[in-house]
Formats: structure tokens, C-alpha cells, sequence
């Protein structure tokens, strides 16, 4: 049998650049060397045997967990070549099926202290609660606006990009952009914020970065903002987008959240009065700016500081769900982009059934993102108790609260801290930076 392998792997070199489709995977003998046959025919038919096997060997470990799969990139290079390969990624995101999403929660405090905890999503039979998984959380990673993208996550540490794999544990720390835009004397300089996006037609990850300045008072005057991205591959370094001719300068919604694929987008305020969704197109790299309907908030004074909407996608569409009424009225208002040419919204009202009402009265409350099915994710703005968050089920007018078990002890109810979550497919969480 070792003899075969040897000879098998003799010939399939010298036949490697007509049969050659994939990398090699199978870890052959190095000892015996012999010359390949020259029958063209008994190379090609090595050549298939040598294709089978490879094939065989992918159906192995595409049925593998990704736990499994980081022990065997041990076996050989051809092992750990072919499982960080784009090739094989790909192949795992296409065709296995996917399974039950995590729920992946950051949080932060203000004396630097983070944690990275991992979430079981709550299933049919168990819906009023979910445990954090001790074994998967870790201490001392995650960061501030966590966004996710096909198994990445990106989140801001002391004004750097990071980019994390919970699968590999691979961490990657971008560098610093050196703006364009300086504060002048009465400017502050908000938050830069990062978003990461996947451009599936040369399969290619970039981060976008808005960068915005103004002065505090009045709030959003002498509004100034540049935006930048940086394409994850060797070599890699911050672009500066060259915007279009009818661009908004603009700050991005404070406790906004954004929408990760092809496409990144995220709500923005150009003034204290109107609000936009910003668009980014990870293949064109061009930005486009979409108007929301004054009509949203119309009885709100500063809608800026005072409105409480987000962005969501809601049945392949983009959407803003507005909730500043929610804790005191129970109603809500789920805003849809019918038509982005002609910018038509269409407008659905929502009022919570009475048994439910108490769940969010007198609660400020935030979207923290959407499930695969559409449900709608919301937490307190402040957690000043039990850490929990509620499901908002939009089309059968639904909400149900999930408790969230097992938060570590250093962070207790009563300290400070911010809170990000978002939701990955486990089919999605295996892909290896390439810097």
C-alpha cells in the first residue's frame, strides 16, 4: 500500500499541469522515488484515481466541524493549504446547510475591560431563555460597534479596525487612518466607524470607515465628513473614496446599526432635522445617498437627538423601524423602500397586544439587529437588570422576552457598559485572513 502511494504520487507530478484542478490534499510517501510511466494513458488514469481521492477527501472534511478542521490543517501543508483556501471556504459557504445561527454579544466598559460572549440562539422548545456558552466566550476581545459579515467580525478598539475570526481565533488589527479632516477650535470629532462588507464577484472583503467632525453647538453645525477603504488581502492599506458630485457630508446615527453584504448601509444625519440611509457598494466602491421621508417623525423637535428608528432589512428590502413610541404607546412604525429610484416608502403601523405592553413600558429601548426570519432584535438601552432581550415577530405582531443566562460575574447588572450584538451563521464562520 505504501508502495502505491509513492508511485502515485510519482506520476501524478509529472501529470500535475494537464489534471491539476485543486490543490493537492493527500500526504504521500517521500522515500522510493521511480520514474513515471510514459504511457500517456496509465498517466491519465493515475491522474483520475489521484482526482478521486482528492474529491473523497473533500466530501470528508466539508462534513467535519470547524473544531475538527483546525486539527486536521496539522496533518500536512496540502491539508492546511486546501482548508484556508478561498476554494474551500467558498465550498463550505455554498453547499453545506446551514445551521442554527449564534448570537455573538460585546461587551464593553469604560475603564477599557471587554468581553466576547457566545450565544446559543433560542430554539422552538426553549424560548424564554438562552445561555452564554463558557467555553467559547472570551475574555479581554470584542470592542465597540460590532458588525459581522459571512463569519468575520469587525468592531472598533482605541480608533482601529479589527477584524476577528471566532473559528480560527485569528485577530487582525488594521492600521490607523490618518485623516484629511481636522477639528478646528469649537469642532469635536465623532466616533469613526467601521463597516465591513463582501463583494461576492472577485470574493474580496473591504472595510469601509466614515469619519465625521462638527462642532457641538449648535449640534451637527460646520458638518464635515470623508470616508475610506481598505481591501482585506496582502498588502493591504486605507483608500480615501472619492465622492460623487450630489454626496451629503454627514454623522452617522449614534446608536445606529448598519447592514453588512454586498452592500453596506447605515442611517446618517446630514443636520439635526434630516436623515438619510448611507449605501456603500463594496464592488464599486461608490456611495449613494438615499432620503428618508420628513414624515417619519414628524412631531419630534430635534428628530436628531430624540428619534429612536434603525435600520433592518424587512423581505430582501431596505427598512427603518421606528420605535420612539413604542415604550410609551406600544405602537411602532416599519417604514419599507419600495422603490429606491423614485424613493417610495411604504408605511406599516404596528400596536403591540395589550398583554405584551408591559415588556416595554417605560423602557428605552435600541434595535440590536434581525433574525434569518425577519424578527426584529431589542434590547435596553441601559441594563440596569437582568440581561435580556426581546423578539419583535413583525408580521404576526408578536413580542417575547429571552433572558440571557450566564453573563460572566465581572459584569454585573448594575455597571456601566455598552452593548453590542449580532447573529452568525455556523456555516459561515470559516474563512482565514489573508494579510
Amino acid at each position: 500500500m505504501k508502495r502505491r502511494r509513492r508511485d502515485l504520487k510519482q506520476a501524478a507530478e509529472s501529470e500535475q499541469e494537464e489534471c491539476q484542478r485543486i490543490p493537492q490534499v493527500v500526504s504521500l510517501g517521500d522515500s522510493d522515488q521511480i520514474q513515471p510511466s510514459p504511457n500517456k494513458k496509465e498517466g491519465e488514469h493515475i491522474c483520475e484515481l489521484l482526482q478521486d481521492m482528492q474529491d473523497l477527501v473533500l466530501e470528508i472534511l466539508m462534513r467535519l466541524p470547524t473544531q475538527s478542521l483546525m486539527r486536521f490543517k496539522c496533518v500536512s501543508k496540502h491539508w492546511s493549504s486546501l482548508i484556508f483556501s478561498r476554494y474551500f471556504c467558498n465550498l463550505l459557504f455554498t453547499t453545506v446547510t446551514r445551521q442554527q445561527p449564534r448570537l455573538y454579544m460585546c461587551l464593553v466598559d469604560d475603564g477599557g475591560h471587554r468581553i466576547l460572549l457566545s450565544i446559543s440562539s433560542p430554539s422552538p422548545d426553549n424560548t424564554c431563555y438562552v445561555v452564554v456558552d463558557q467555553d467559547l466566550s472570551i475574555p479581554g476581545m470584542g470592542g465597540f460597534f460590532l458588525n459581522i459579515v459571512r463569519g468575520l467580525m469587525c468592531f472598533s478598539r482605541s480608533k482601529k479596525a479589527c477584524i476577528y475570526n471566532p473559528s480560527t481565533k485569528q485577530l487582525l488589527t488594521l492600521p490607523a487612518i490618518k485623516s484629511d479632516i481636522v477639528a478646528q477650535q469649537g469642532q469635536k470629532k465623532h466616533l469613526t466607524r467601521y463597516y465591513i462588507g463582501h463583494d461576492p464577484v472577485s470574493d474580496q472583503y473591504k472595510l469601509v470607515c466614515t469619519v465625521a467632525i462638527s462642532s457641538p453647538l449648535p449640534r451637527l453645525a460646520n458638518l464635515k465628513s470623508e470616508h475610506w477603504v481598505f481591501a482585506l488581502e496582502a498588502g493591504g492599506s486605507w483608500k480615501k473614496v472619492v465622492p460623487l458630485e450630489n454626496y451629503r457630508h454627514h454623522a452617522p446615527s449614534p446608536l445606529g446599526r448598519s447592514t453588512s453584504g454586498s452592500v453596506v448601509r447605515y442611517m446618517a444625519w446630514p443636520d439635526n432635522y434630516n436623515c438619510v440611509v448611507v449605501s456603500f457598494d463594496i464592488r464599486s466602491e461608490q456611495m449613494t445617498i438615499i432620503p428618508v421621508p420628513g414624515e417619519i417623525a414628524p412631531h419630534e423637535h430635534v428628530p436628531a437627538v430624540t428619534m429612536r428608528a434603525d435600520l433592518i432589512e424587512y423581505g430582501g428590502k431596505i427598512a427603518i423601524f421606528y420605535h420612539t413610541y413604542l415604550k410609551d404607546k406600544g405602537s411602532a412604525d416599519l417604514w419599507v423602500l419600495e422603490d429606491i429610484g423614485k424613493n417610495e416608502w411604504s408605511k406599516k403601523t404596528l400596536v403591540l397586544q395589550p398583554c405584551q405592553r408591559h415588556l416595554v413600558k417605560d423602557i428605552e429601548l435600541i434595535v440590536k439587529g434581525t433574525t434569518q426570519d425577519g424578527k426584529v432584535i431589542l434590547a435596553p438601552l441601559e441594563m440596569h437588570s437582568r440581561f435580556y432581550i426581546l423578539y419583535y415577530d413583525l408580521q404576526s405582531n408578536d413580542l417575547r422576552k429571552v433572558e440571557i443566562k450566564g453573563v460572566p460575574r465581572l459584569w454585573p447588572t448594575h455597571k456601566e457598559c455598552y452593548f453590542y450584538l449580532n447573529s452568525m451563521d455556523e456555516s459561515e464562520s470559516f474563512i482565514y485572513l489573508e494579510t
